[in-house]
């Protein structure tokens, strides 16, 4: 499963960018999609997740209520819609793949399977 992620950017805080991830897969829909993040000298953090078995999304206590994962089956795309950005949002975002995930692992990255590139989210104060 090769993933694409797009749609970061400069942003002031305060403000709101949505990030894209979309995937190769034909079976798009059995793969749990997850978020995490790294910010320069950090280690890398979940984010957020949305598991395709039973549709519960989880969240990073740091950006609950702020931030919105969801997911297009038929656009084999899952987002990130950030809002009220501030400048700790600041980080690579990554998108993250895995077709058996239980909730109990959903936050650990290392058991994700498949990860994208990366893009830049830079929030000025």
């Amino acid at each position: 499963v090769q993933l694409q992620a797009s749609g970061g950017g400069l942003v002031q805080a305060g403000g709101s960018l949505r990030l894209s991830c979309r995937a190769s897969t034909r079976t798009f829909s059995r793969y749990t999609m997850g978020w995490f993040r790294q910010a320069p000298g950090k280690e890398r953090e979940f984010v957020a997740a949305y598991k395709w078995n039973d549709g519960s999304t989880h969240y990073a206590d740091s950006v609950k209520g702020r931030f919105t994962i969801s997911r297009d089956n038929a656009r084999n795309t899952v987002y990130l819609q950030m809002n009220n950005l501030k400048p700790g949002d600041t980080a690579v975002y990554y998108c993250a793949a895995d077709s058996s995930l239980t909730s109990s692992r959903i936050r650990y990255g290392s058991d994700y399977d498949f990860w994208g590139q990366g893009t830049l989210v830079t929030v000025s104060s």
